[in-house]
């Protein structure tokens, strides 16, 4: 049996056929990860959840921000923008069993010895406490008041953890954490501004000295942790530290899509335009 992580897909879907189809991918014995961001901005996000639900079994998956951006939309809490491509989901006839299960997803997943989120984990958490603070998010996403939890969910403060937040604020920072960090402080303190690669001198995080990269932080708790995660392309799957995986590699931008293998390491990539192998 093997186990293949894939970066972030945003409807890209026919790339990851390619490359499962090239990794001899069986579904009869081979599991597939995914870091989240299934759907948006790219061509196929319907026949991407499809898919994704079809093969539920054989898939583990963790929610991304724009996966959460979907399901906040369908809760009728967002209003799609022009860049979204997420219409076709929510006009399908499927969409209610779609959504559904996406909705059941973990924000973190523990499998192997690896842990699996979509943008990271903050410096001041360990991984046993990275995974209980993502099952209150969890909690709330499945039981009967995720609509109250979407209405809250958008926003960039508080920007940082303190264990005596409650509410909508301890969700959302949770969440962002999980969702959206790029940078931040070796306190856990957010920059949800600075997307761009590291040291990019255009970058607000350039000018404060105290902001790096989540997986930078020399005292990070989980440093000793196998970590996988996307949603940080502009960094092309480099990070300097073998724990620190990242398998965003832009292919809805016309960058690669990358599969890991959880057993061997071995890294399998295809160039993508237009949402398609190329």
């Amino acid at each position: 049996m093997s186990t293949w992580a894939v970066g972030d897909l945003q409807g890209c879907l026919q790339p990851l056929q390619c490359l499962l189809e090239r990794v001899n991918f069986n579904t009869d014995r081979d599991m597939l990860w995914s870091v989240g961001d299934i759907v948006n901005r790219g061509p196929s996000c319907l026949d991407t959840l499809r898919w994704f639900h079809e093969r539920r079994d054989n898939i583990r998956m963790v929610l991304g921000n724009h996966d959460l951006h979907l399901l906040a939309a369908a809760a009728g809490h967002k209003t799609l923008s022009r860049s979204d491509t997420l219409a076709p989901i929510l006009a399908a006839p499927d969409r209610d069993t779609l959504l559904d299960w996406l909705r059941q997803r973990p924000l973190l997943w523990q499998e192997h010895g690896v842990t699996m989120v979509h943008a990271g984990i903050p410096p001041q958490w360990s991984v046993a406490e990275s995974a209980a603070r993502a099952r209150e998010v969890e909690a709330v996403l499945r039981g009967d008041c995720y609509e109250d939890f979407f209405a809250a969910m958008y926003g960039n403060s508080p920007d940082i953890w303190n264990d005596a937040l409650t509410g909508n604020d301890r969700l959302r920072v949770i969440t962002n954490y999980f969702t959206r960090m790029r940078y931040c402080t070796a306190e856990g303190r957010l920059d949800l501004v600075s997307k761009g690669p590291l040291h990019d001198p255009g970058e607000p995080a350039a000018s404060d000295p105290g902001l790096r990269a989540w997986f930078q932080h020399p005292q990070r708790r989980a440093a000793k942790d196998r970590i996988v995660f996307g949603h940080w392309a502009s960094i092309q799957g480099q990070t300097g530290d073998p724990n620190a995986i990242a398998l965003d590699t832009g292919c809805v931008w016309g960058g690669h899509m990358t599969l890991y293998c959880l057993e061997t390491g071995e890294r399998e990539s295809c160039r993508c335009r237009d949402g398609v192998a190329g």
